[in-house]
């Protein structure tokens, strides 16, 4: 989970050193790689690509191509450990979304984390004028549509191999994004060639280490590494492009990171008193 954290922090920057590109090109290069690895997975393992539940990934590839590209978006117009740091709102937008569609309940407890989660939106706005209104519910937004893709994808669970609901994915993307990227091509320098198949495989090797890793451990026990991200995007951030933050900026960032682990921990503990009920941490 270390490994694919790490890697995913580094497509992060990838993604950023060549925010010259248009974000639809991002993501149709992104998606076809790792498209084409999941492919060729499939094939090696005689796994059957098409699936069983289209519509349903179907609507996982659309939800997750749409967040995928305000993530992009939001990723060219914000600081990186800003853009990040939103982003990791969706196990928050997770659980408001299952009330409705999963039928799952919400303590008072969690709500109050999500009160605290959103506080610290409010004071990253309030404090960091880097960061505008339109490009801060982009950021929410994609965080939005990865919590209805996240459903969507538990909806899926011992229905798809999980590899096929990530090919039809990065399907959706690739289609999505080569018909945008038809009209509105921008051709890469050599240098953007390198940073684009560096995206795909970090891409790749992420989604595999961290299958692995939920396939080895408890989800619940490893799930909290995910945030791990949001350092690694600090750090990357300050060195590799200069970023700096504000005290109050950072107690922004605090906030949001400190409602959604302390959600997570209470998730948990519900879940270790009632495993019928366990909610697989995303």
């Amino acid at each position: 989970m270390l490994l694919s954290t790490f890697y995913f922090s580094i497509m992060n920057v990838f993604i950023k050193k060549v925010n010259h590109l248009p974000v639809m090109e991002l993501v149709f290069f992104r998606c076809f790689i790792s498209f084409s690895m999941c492919y060729i997975y499939l094939t090696r393992h005689h796994i059957s690509k098409r699936g069983t539940n289209r519509g349903l990934l179907l609507a996982r590839g659309i939800t997750g191509t749409f967040a995928l590209y305000l993530f992009f978006v939001s990723l060219h117009e914000m600081p990186l450990g800003t853009a990040v740091t939103i982003q990791y709102m969706s196990p928050i937008f997770t659980s408001i979304i299952a009330i409705f569609y999963l039928k799952e309940k919400i303590s008072l407890s969690q709500w109050l984390f999500f009160i605290i989660s959103f506080s610290g939106v409010l004071v990253l706005k309030g404090f960091d004028s880097r960061i505008s209104m339109g490009v801060l519910l982009i950021g929410i937004c994609s965080a939005f549509m990865s919590g209805i893709s996240y459903n969507l994808i538990r909806s899926l669970k011992e229905k798809e191999h999980p590899t096929v609901v990530v090919l039809h994915f990065q399907l959706v993307g690739f289609i999505i994004g080569l018909s945008f990227t038809i009209f509105n091509w921008k051709m890469p320098v050599w240098m953007d060639w390198i940073y684009l198949a560096i995206v795909g495989v970090m891409t790749q090797l992420a989604q595999v280490h961290m299958t692995k890793a939920f396939q080895m451990e408890r989800v619940g026990d490893i799930s909290i590494l995910n945030y791990l991200g949001a350092i690694y995007a600090l750090i990357f951030g300050y060195f590799l492009f200069n970023e700096l933050y504000s005290i109050l900026s950072l107690l922004g960032i605090v906030l949001i990171l400190g409602g959604v682990v302390m959600n997570y921990f209470y998730q948990k503990r519900l879940n270790r008193k009632s495993p019928a009920k366990n909610i697989s941490a995303l």
